[in-house]
């Protein structure tokens, strides 16, 4: 009997996969599926520690990349090949249930990032040591998270007792059951309003994806560029990509700053979203 079998493409710009309550019991089922198969094993155990991180109220441990590896299925046949003796009907089967479920447990480590933006309302994936890095970069001055969601940088910067305020207008709360997983003390202001309000008493303003062709954050860089206020702009997001405005990616000045190369060393890239950090000017 033929053994491989081919998982079918993945495609950059599929189609958002809308979770359910039995996504996270999916993953689990998947581990206990592929048990023997450390490849598949160690990126699932990954995504559910995160989520049990999550689901605890603290920020989740550093992913790798939740994509299985080109060479996965003759990976698996190898190690298929190597428990059982060719012929074995046994060996047939066990190839036949791993190679089916296959294709199944690449779309759901592909989906991850969908069920943190759903569930959690997490958008960048912020994990305790990006944070612990980033109050680092900080070094005690003060700051200012705008568009700060449910609070995660917000939250990572006060477990290492950084001076930050957390802001957000909030008005996707009512529409949106995400909002109910707030991890930190927010502010109800906007982004603007929020700058206007703290720039004599920061020296940053950090602002983590924005949201994709929303010119908030171009009329936020504007707004600072007009005072000629000392305040730097920290953004995390993909450029010219899932995040921001066109206007704010075609406006901006980046710095060349090590502290910020550093911190990108930090900011885990687990899927094919792109998101650095930029100090901008």
């Amino acid at each position: 009997m033929k053994r491989k079998k081919l998982l079918k493409n993945f495609q950059k710009n599929h189609p958002p996969v809308k979770k359910t309550p039995n996504y996270i019991q999916r993953l689990q089922t998947e581990r206990t599926a592929f048990d023997h198969y450390p490849e598949v094993k160690f990126l699932l155990n990954h995504a559910l520690m995160a989520n049990q991180l999550l689901q605890a109220g603290r920020l989740p441990q550093d992913l790798p990349n939740l994509t299985l590896p080109d060479d996965i299925q003759d990976r698996l046949y190898q190690r298929v090949n190597d428990q059982y003796a060719m012929g074995d009907p046994a060996g047939d089967r066990e190839w036949d249930r791993i190679s089916n479920l296959l294709p199944q447990v690449d779309k759901d480590l592909r989906s991850f990032r969908d069920y943190l933006e759903e569930h959690y309302g997490m958008w960048a994936y912020i994990s305790s040591s990006f944070t612990q890095q980033l109050a680092q970069y900080l070094d005690g001055k003060p700051a200012l998270e705008v568009m700060a969601g449910n609070g995660y940088i917000t939250k990572g910067l006060l477990d290492q007792k950084a001076n930050v305020i957390g802001t957000d207008s909030l008005e996707w709360q009512s529409e949106n059951e995400t909002g109910k997983h707030q991890v930190a003390p927010i502010e109800k202001l906007s982004a603007l309003e929020a700058y206007e309000k703290y720039k004599d008493q920061v020296d940053y303003v950090i602002m983590s994806w924005s949201p994709d062709g929303v010119p908030v954050d171009d009329e936020l860089l504007a707004a600072i560029r007009r005072d000629g206020h000392p305040v730097k702009l920290i953004a995390i997001g993909e450029k010219d990509g899932a995040t921001n405005s066109p206007a704010f990616w075609k406006h901006v000045e980046l710095v060349n700053d090590p502290g910020i190369e550093q911190l990108n060393q930090y900011l885990p890239h687990f899927d094919l979203i792109n998101d650095r950090v930029y100090l901008v000017k």
